[in-house]
């Protein structure tokens, strides 16, 4: 077969989710089917993340950017042109959205369902969002919205992370299952618990951490935690710290004002390896994540030995399995009691670290791959 992705997200200096995604199922793609031809697009924003050279069966384009209506040119005409030249046979887009031209068969990654939710709903969620009002925020999700439904209404075959994305997906579209193929996601292979007290050592210097702290992302239901660490009896706050860290700078108002109290820290932006070193030190991982198509974040506490606490909500059960502990998101009083579990029994604490790295262990990129290659096989039969 030809086959095209859509590699875009690894030559724009993006982090997160999809990103992780991108850059970790290419590679192990190209190492399982080295039968196949492989067309990667990027553009110029950036320099493309991969590291040639490239075997003789991969070829890269580069199409021209010069500010934000490149990408969207980009997405309505360019990439179609480009893909049409290289005569594909399946094209991928593993950002939840994206055209291919018409003689090819498209594969669509959505990672989640919330993209086809009606706009009110979406409009609805992002207004909590410090950002969410703004015109730009309102314009790319009416544009994100428009484009995903386009894209999954016209894909041979659509990716998702879980069985739970699956069901939501097929349940908003009219898709039939057997269109939706899941394959999940894994934690990166970088991603294990360090040990190295240097490297410990130097993530606390930077940060001012010295004690013991539980750690959380700063957008995934941050005032819950905050809610159920005032309920917790002393025993199991003492000398401890919130940590929140966060991609972006402008948080919730919830966590804003208890930095300003003083009651949680906040990481503005921490690298990838500061990352793995903080789930690596903290007594928990809390992740009272609102919905989720995957919930990669829990693989990686897991895999870096943290205990985690998490909501019930979307693919979490699925994902975590018997590894974690979870609650619903709403409820602070039951988020409350498990967190002082972990905190005060160490017997709790260490079933649940050797839990969460054989689950971790089941998840691989690999794995990821030769679904994504079945997922061409049945679309290009299609």
């Amino acid at each position: 077969m030809r086959i095209g992705i859509d590699a875009r997200y690894l030559s724009h200096g993006l982090v997160g989710g999809v990103h992780t995604y991108v850059a970790s199922f290419i590679p192990e793609l190209l190492d399982i089917a080295r039968d196949h031809q492989f067309f990667l697009y990027v553009d110029s924003k950036r320099a493309f993340e991969l590291r040639g050279p490239f075997p003789s069966n991969v070829t890269v384009r580069c199409l021209p950017w010069r500010n934000a209506l490149s990408s969207v040119a980009a997405d309505v005409q360019q990439l179609q042109r480009h893909m049409a030249r290289d005569r594909l046979d399946v094209a991928h887009f593993p950002a939840n959205y994206g055209f291919g031209p018409a003689s090819a068969r498209a594969v669509i990654t959505l990672h989640d369902a919330i993209n086809l939710l009606p706009l009110r709903e979406q409009f609805r969620g992002i207004g909590h969002s410090p950002s969410g009002r703004s015109i730009r925020t309102l314009a790319a999700t009416v544009y994100l919205h428009s484009c995903t439904v386009l894209s999954v209404r016209r894909a041979a075959r659509v990716l998702t992370d879980s069985e739970h994305a699956q069901r939501e997906i097929a349940a908003l579209s009219g898709l039939l299952a057997e269109r939706i193929i899941v394959a999940p996601l894994a934690a990166a292979a970088s991603v294990r618990r360090v040990e190295d007290e240097r490297t410990l050592l130097a993530t606390r210097a930077k940060y001012g951490l010295d004690g013991p702290f539980v750690l959380a992302d700063a957008l995934k239901n941050p005032e819950l935690l905050l809610r159920a660490w005032r309920l917790l009896p002393e025993e199991a706050r003492a000398g401890r710290n919130v940590v929140f860290f966060s991609r972006r700078c402008d948080v919730l108002p919830a966590v804003r004002s208890a930095v300003e109290s003083g009651e949680a820290r906040l990481l503005a932006r921490p690298s990838f390896e500061e990352l793995i070193s903080l789930y690596s030190m903290a007594d928990a991982f809390v992740f009272p994540s609102w919905i989720e198509g995957f919930g990669l974040p829990v693989l990686e506490a897991m895999a870096c030995g943290a205990p985690v606490v998490a909501s019930n909500r979307g693919s979490i059960p699925e994902i975590s399995g018997s590894a974690a502990l979870l609650c619903d998101a709403t409820d602070d009083a039951a988020l409350a009691g498990h967190l002082e579990r972990v905190l005060v029994e160490p017997g709790m604490a260490h079933s649940l670290r050797e839990r969460g790295f054989a689950q971790a262990a089941r998840f691989s990129w690999r794995k990821t791959a030769q679904r994504i290659l079945a997922a061409y096989e049945s679309a290009a039969r299609a």
